[in-house]
């Protein structure tokens, strides 16, 4: 005589779980779930789950999903509390956040939560984030037997970083950068290096804008994690113009300046430089933390200005600043926006008594490109593409190319 025992599978093990205030109102979480585990996984609450984290069962698991809205930032502290326990015991937390403010994600995320996926779930979203938790945990196993390795993605280019710093708004910092990384691209026809546009303003970067390019989710989540950031995520983060330029927009929402640390924007830069030949950095008018590291990491420092009274009282004070702190204020090269025509000798003397009474030398002029220009910037194009023999683009193209000349010219000499 059988035993019916025999024919009784054991219940399926626990995968996951999802921790929320009411999960029904995450159904597109609920789906997903479904999807991805069938029946292998739990729904919990905030005060069940700090207890059945510590629990054997909660040991074999992959992955907690922790959905929190607009609601839950009341309770920040407790699901701050929640995160670090699930990483105390090792599990891995994904968090799901509908509604939340930058500044709340920001605190969980900084608290160790691996991956980050917006709610409403984009399609694939939850899949990919799994995908990535399940290839980690891979690596970390194989990791002892290849530390010898290098990453597969990187390229070790050693790129050139060009940043762009205007000394006061208004001043063309941006139409700068944006056409000069867009010259650098198309600097040669055979062989064109690689360039990526970076826009540092976190808060009303028009990088975008003036190329006419979406800013993505993705930045928000690179900028939020950057410690388990590789050269995949990195690039994947990235957005292209006419496949020649390489972009990192500004993110969708406005976001503090100190949203990164300088930890943050060193890991950025070295991953830029490593898949690059150069780089090119709009940084925001204001001095914020991570300025220094920039400026320390930077090969040509711009500083875009123009001939008035604020642009001469900025470049005085950054320039005090910088020497306050022991920075090297010499990196810095002076950029005169809107320059005086070459007839204009009124004018010409005026940009060298401002050189001699800032004591600095004004090295690049960049002549007014009057109305073409911000006809481009409306239409999302470089210069180069509607107004080529505009004279602000010449001038423009001039520098790029001397830039690179200068790259070649030191390359040649250091492999000699």
């Amino acid at each position: 005589m059988s035993s019916n025992a025999a024919l009784q599978s054991d219940p399926a093990p626990i995968l996951a779980c999802t921790v929320a205030r009411d999960v029904q109102k995450f159904d597109l979480l609920i789906e997903d779930m479904e999807t991805e585990l069938g029946e292998a996984w739990g729904d919990l609450s905030f005060e069940d789950a700090r207890m059945f984290f510590g629990q054997p069962e909660a040991q074999h698991m992959e992955f907690v999903a922790i959905a929190i809205d607009e609601e839950d930032e009341t309770n920040l502290a407790g699901i701050a509390d929640l995160i670090e326990t699930a990483n105390h015991h090792g599990l891995k937390v994904i968090l799901i956040a509908e509604n939340v403010s930058p500044i709340a994600l920001h605190q969980l995320l900084k608290l160790g939560a691996k991956e980050f996926c917006p709610y409403p779930l984009p399609e694939g979203t939850l899949h990919d984030a799994i995908e990535r938790i399940r290839n980690a945990d891979q690596a970390a196993e194989l990791a002892p037997a290849n530390t010898n390795v290098a990453h597969p993605s990187r390229t070790d280019r050693n790129g050139v970083i060009v940043t762009v710093h205007g000394l006061a708004g208004g001043v063309g910092a941006t139409t700068l950068a944006v056409n000069l990384a867009w010259e650098l691209a198309t600097v040669e026809d055979k062989k064109p290096p690689r360039v990526c546009l970076i826009d540092f303003d976190l808060q009303f970067g028009s990088v975008a804008t003036y190329l006419d390019l979406p800013r993505r989710e993705a930045v928000y989540e690179l900028l939020s994690d950057t410690a388990s950031m590789d050269a995949e995520a990195f690039m994947q983060s990235l957005v292209t113009f006419k496949d020649r330029l390489h972009v990192l927009t500004s993110p969708s929402d406005i976001l503090p300046l100190d949203f990164v640390a300088p930890e943050d924007i060193e890991r950025l830069m070295e991953e830029a430089t490593a898949n690059f030949d150069y780089v090119v950095i709009d940084m925001p008018t204001t001095i914020v933390q991570w300025t220094e590291t920039v400026l320390n990491e930077s090969h040509v420092y711009l500083t875009p200005l123009e001939l008035d009274m604020r642009s001469a009282q900025n470049a005085l004070r950054m320039v005090r600043a910088l020497k306050s702190e022991d920075l090297p204020f010499e990196k810095l090269r002076y950029v005169l926006n809107r320059a005086p025509k070459f007839t204009d000798l009124s004018g010409k003397s005026r940009v060298k008594r401002m050189a001699e009474s800032l004591d600095i030398a004004i090295e690049i002029l960049l002549p007014d490109g009057a109305k073409q220009v911000m006809q481009s910037c409306d239409h999302g194009v470089p210069l180069a593409e509607t107004a080529s023999k505009n004279v602000l683009r010449k001038e423009i193209h001039k520098l790029a190319a001397s830039i690179h000349q200068h790259n070649v010219d030191q390359a040649a000499a250091e492999a000699d």
